[in-house]
């Protein structure tokens, strides 16, 4: 597994980081200007159940000491347009590791046309992108029907290149533009027998609703899981929060703005590793954070940092339920019928920022699929330099004359 992280402060693991919600449900508003996003309760459940079975799979790829941030969201939009252009059993496995069995492709793509529509205006003090592209080789036949859902369904960008090193610069700047220059690169370079990649880019940024004061931060130990520290920059604040204990955690909700987005931290109990707590998470353990917290008085602290981080996802995705994508047997004839297309790789790249003032967030998941080109442009066969001739019989296999001609003008 390829993967980079550049850690310039650690952070006690977050259990889904910026919760970028797709209910409406349980939210605590503050006063200000709000609009509700909903999507049918059974897609909800599913994309939280993905979400909890993505990162416990995700944390078995990792050493027991890595930071890990991703974003659930951004991978299930992507993997949900490479569902819109796959057939029969290879639909039925993406299908199924989204946690969407029983909702029909038209019903999944309305929801995601609501969390694309609704969900940036959600809040007015937070700043939220969400944006989709799909880019392919100039010379392959793209179906119609695909490129018009993609547009229509998931807004998004459809553009035709010649893969070269401008359209590697034009792919890398797409991301770049809709992560605010916060994820600048996606791809090292094209891969030759790539036909088309899938994009889709999140992005995040809010205030804190109750602001951390940088003149009660200090540099304090952290506790590293080695059982070695390492000192940090801790955020310290005194406010009314929603929070509350169980058996092997703590948990503190952390709004946004007017409260519609929310960090929520989990803070495992002495004798609890973080890890085996994630992996122990399930929607039901969710819902059971939302319906049992309360407003309380809370002092928190919470390590000032950066991180960027990227990981390469095809391994946890076949651990997920997702095979055949992969292979040359992967059905996506209604992404083109003249090339025959695979996926070569589904990587995620993140960004994640916290300070006194607030957050700031990204993602972008590539999808990059490889295939036959389709017709090229006539081989070009020029004689403008000294060139061999063979002449020959066909059914004896038998050479008559052979030649080579240096200059045809000379008598």
């Amino acid at each position: 597994m390829n993967k980079i992280l550049q850690i310039k402060m650690l952070i006690p693991a977050l259990l889904a980081g910026i919760l970028l919600g797709c209910s409406n449900d349980d939210i605590d508003t503050a006063p200000g200007e709000v609009h509700p996003v909903q999507i049918p309760a059974r897609i909800s459940a599913g994309t939280n159940d993905f979400a909890f079975d993505f990162f416990k799979n995700l944390q078995e790829t990792e050493t027991a000491d890595a930071n890990l941030f991703v974003s659930p969201l951004s991978l299930h939009m992507a993997l949900g347009m490479l569902l819109n252009g796959a057939e029969n059993e290879t639909a039925t496995e993406i299908l199924k590791t989204l946690k969407m069995e029983g909702v029909s492709l038209s019903e999944l793509n309305d929801a995601y046309k609501t969390l694309l529509n609704d969900m940036p205006v959600a809040d007015s003090k937070v700043t939220l992108g969400l944006a989709n592209s799909v880019w392919f080789r100039n010379n392959v036949q793209v179906e119609t029907d695909f490129k018009n859902v993609l547009n229509q369904s998931f807004n998004a960008d459809v553009t035709s290149l010649e893969f070269n090193n401008a359209a590697l610069g034009k792919i890398n700047q797409w991301a770049s533009d809709k992560t605010n220059g916060k994820i600048k690169k996606v791809l090292d370079q094209l891969d030759p027998d790539a036909v088309l990649y899938l994009l889709n880019a999140l992005y995040f940024k809010g205030d804190w609703a109750a602001k951390f004061d940088s003149k009660n931060t200090q540099d304090k130990a952290f506790h590293l899981q080695t059982g070695t520290d390492t000192n940090v920059k801790m955020m310290y604040n005194n406010d009314d929060y929603t929070a509350g204990s169980f058996d092997k955690y703590s948990a503190v909700k952390l709004p946004y703005g007017n409260g519609q987005f929310e960090m929520t931290i989990v803070l495992p109990k002495t004798g609890t590793v973080i890890t085996d707590l994630l992996n122990s998470f399930t929607t039901a353990e969710w819902g059971k954070i939302q319906s049992s917290l309360g407003e309380q008085k809370v002092n928190v602290g919470l390590p000032r940092f950066k991180l960027d981080y990227s990981v390469m996802l095809n391994s946890t995705l076949t651990k997920m339920g997702i095979n055949k994508v992969f292979t040359s047997a992967a059905e996506f004839g209604k992404i083109s019928k003249s090339a025959a297309t695979a996926v070569s790789f589904i990587k995620q790249d993140t960004y994640l920022g916290i300070d006194e003032t607030g957050t700031e967030a990204a993602a972008v998941t590539t999808i990059g699929m490889v295939g036959s080109a389709g017709p090229t442009e006539p081989l070009q066969i020029i004689c403008d330099r000294p060139f061999g001739i063979i002449i020959s019989e066909k059914t004896s296999n038998t050479i008559l004359f052979m030649g080579r001609i240096m200059n045809p003008d000379s008598k």
